[in-house]
Formats: structure tokens, sequence, C-alpha cells
């Protein structure tokens, strides 16, 4: 079988790199890919932009390709998922009416208001003095969120009214996400402990995959400024077999039963960004509408399953059939990111990356190929992944394969797993 992988980040290595590994799967192409997509067996990457749904789809067409898994936000709320359909193209993702969830906060927190989800309190506003107004009611620490798609860098934590104020000005009247800050949610501060709970779904069906936790915040000890993720680790302990059932029942089927009673059909990967509440309560932050990255790094460096199984039996509505099954081990990601991340930062560095082993593995994201030379070509450069018994080996693993890889300027978090690290010590 041949299988298509769109986008070019450390998801869609981890991606490619678990799909390589089915004995079914004689070819894989990334669209564009990354250098370690390019340094996989069976693994080829196509140069062409994730934008470009009808080359995407032409690609697909005239390459025979059986199944394509989108690995991006962007494409999915673009309708790439509804342009392969339309060819009658076997495509794993959620169509466009469905991406929603992701590409709109405020929908989101309208459909969750509606279908009695439970989620943090909040406002939407596209004018700003009736933005400030409500800051100035609900007070603070509270939470502003550009509405669009911001690649994780639209969600402010504000512990002050001042620093809430100037958020919302820099997003209604700065323009600092373009479209994307049209809108903006203010959102009640939720206190607990976070987990990113993801799933698949094949409209009707959910399979459950391993639990993870990541760590949003650029610098140690949860400070600094949003990103896309610094690291993740699988599973969560924070989700024990109360709270996984919990979500389940209290936002996953409530969640797919509220799209089919709106008239929404999803099938593709679900992911639920959970806040366990002092008492318990799972309540939802987000959502996205693929796997998480970095979460997908150790969650798939954990599948024992062969991933095409899962999307085939997806793809055709079967996926009530299908059981995942995990290394009992865990695993830890190390995001390894360019200097000056998640603001500017330079590109081009020379990567020399160390050797893998059994237990280790470096997940590309943000890297190229210059003649054969891996350099960095974004922000979050790698995801430097490893198995332990626990997450305090997996952790030490991790940071002892990190000092293999090297780049100029490499910065990273030195804790990530420090909440399971406590849990297991204790």
């Amino acid at each position: 079988m041949k299988v298509f992988v769109i986008g070019g980040g450390g998801r869609e290595h981890a991606l490619a790199w678990k799909l390589s590994q089915s004995p079914r799967v004689n070819e894989v192409f990334v669209a564009p890919g990354n250098a370690g997509t390019a340094l996989e067996e069976k693994v080829t990457n196509i140069d062409l932009s994730i934008s470009d749904l009808d080359s995407l789809v032409t690609f697909a067409e005239s390459h025979a390709i059986d199944y394509t898994v989108i690995g991006p936000e962007g494409p999915l709320v673009d309708g790439v998922v509804n342009h392969f359909e339309a060819k009658g193209l076997h495509c794993f993702g959620p169509r466009a009416d469905c991406a929603q969830l992701e590409g709109s906060k405020a929908f989101t927190k309208e459909f969750l208001k509606r279908h009695n989800i439970p989620t943090a309190a909040y406002g939407t506003f596209t004018d700003v003095n009736q933005a400030l107004a409500y800051l100035d009611k609900a007070g603070a620490p509270i939470v502003v969120k550009a509405d669009g798609l911001t690649a994780g860098k639209g969600v402010i934590l504000a512990d002050t009214l001042d620093q809430a104020k100037s958020a919302v000005q820099d997003i209604l009247q700065g323009n600092q996400f373009g479209e994307a800050g049209s809108r903006v949610v203010i959102e009640e501060f939720l206190t607990g402990e976070e987990a990113s709970f993801i799933v698949m779904v094949d409209g009707t069906d959910v399979l459950p995959l391993a639990s993870s936790q990541d760590h949003k915040a650029a610098y140690d000890s949860d400070v600094g400024p949003n990103t896309g993720g610094m690291g993740a680790y699988s599973p969560a302990p924070v989700v024990d077999q109360m709270c996984h059932d919990r979500i389940m029942s209290e936002v996953i089927q409530p969640t797919i039963h509220g799209l089919a009673a709106d008239g929404l059909r999803y099938r593709g990967f679900l992911y639920a960004g959970i806040m366990v509440t002092v008492d318990g309560t799972p309540k939802v932050l987000e959502y996205n509408c693929r796997f998480g990255d970095p979460e997908t790094q150790p969650i798939l460096f954990r599948l024992k399953s062969d991933l095409l199984d899962l999307i085939e039996a997806a793809c055709h509505g079967v996926l009530g059939d299908q059981i995942a099954v995990w290394d009992s081990r865990a695993a830890l990601g190390v995001v390894m990111a360019a200097p000056g991340y998640p603001g500017d930062y330079p590109k081009g560095a020379k990567i020399s990356l160390g050797q893998d082993t059994e237990d280790t593995k470096v997940f590309h994201a943000g890297t190229a190929i210059n003649g054969d030379q891996p350099v960095t070509s974004g922000g979050r450069v790698l995801c430097v992944t490893a198995l332990g018994s626990g997450v305090t080996e997996a952790q030490a693993k991790a940071y002892e394969r990190l000092k293999s890889a090297h780049f100029e300027g490499a910065e990273y978090r030195k804790d990530i797993g420090y909440r399971a690290v406590e849990r297991e010590n204790s």
C-alpha cells in the first residue's frame, strides 16, 4: 500500500515513521516533510505546499495513494478532506465543517455550551471596549484567546488586569494575529492539572489513544510565553481510570453525539485539551482536530498496534472492531528549539543528531536538508524522545540522549515531565 502524509513537522515525522513500520505499507510520501522524514526508510518527501489543495489531490490520484493522513490544522480548516473525498480518495481527518472545532474558539465555546459539555465560563467579543468592560467585571487572573488559528501562540494567560487588557488591545486593535484575531474569547482561569486526551473517530465509534501531557510555556516551571509545545510525555498520571472514564462519558461521547445532532459527522483524530479540576471534573480547554505536537511523538513511540490498521478501520467505519495495544513503559519527548523561539529565530544552523537506540529516537520538526546536511528551518527543531519504566526513567534517558544532539543556540526546557516525576517519587 501507498500512504500520503501531509505536513512537515514533528507530528508528521512520527506519523510517517510509524506508518512505514506496517508490513502492508510499501511507500510513505510526505508533503513537504523535513530532514527527518527524508532519512527514514520507505519514506519520500514531496515538494508540495500544504495549502495547495488541488496539487495534493492530483498527487494522490496520480500515484494511486491508498490512504492520506492530514497532520496540521490549516489544511483541515481549509477543507482538504472535502477535496480528497470529492475525488473518491480515502483521507483521514475531519471535513471543514467539523474542523471549525479548532478553527474557531468562539464556535467551540458555543458548541460546548449548547451541548452541556463542561468548560470555563467565557465571553466573545469583536468590540474592544466591550471586551475591556467584561475584563473589568471579571478581574484577573483570566485567559484571553484569539479566535482563529495562531499556531499555538494565541492564548494569553493573564495574571493581572493590565496584562489582559493589553492582550485584548494587541489582538483586536494591534492586528497581532491578523484575521485570526478579529474576535477574542475571554475565559475564566481554571486551576487544576492539564492533560491531552486524543482519540480516533470514525463518525460513530471512538478509539481512545494513550493519555499524554504537554508543556506549553517556553521556560522551566511553566513560565514564559505560550508555545506550540516544549515537550510531552505519555501516559499522564492525572488521567487514572476514573478520570479516563469521566472524560469519555462527560466530554468525548457528548462531543461526538453533539456534532451528530448538529448534522456534522466527525472522522479523524480528535484532541481534547482537558483541565482536570481539583474536584476531578474534566473541563474542555480546547479542541484540536488532529494529533497533537509534541504529544504525537511519545504516544506513537508507545503504540505497538499497526497504525495503518487503525486508520483503515476508521476510514471504513469499523473502528469499533479495533483495540490499540500499548507499550507498558512511559515515553517522554523534549523539544529542542531555535534560539529566540517563540519569537523571531535564525534558520540554517547545522544539526548533529547523534545515534538513536532501541529506546530513544530523535524526531525532526523544523528541519531541512542542505545537500546531505540537516539544518534548522523552524522554531521547534527536534523532539528527543525516550522510553522508560516510568516517566522518571524516560525523562533521564531523553535528557541523556539530548546531549548528543546539537545545533547552535539550541534551547530547551530542563523539567519536562516534572509533575509526573514528582508523583512517582512521592
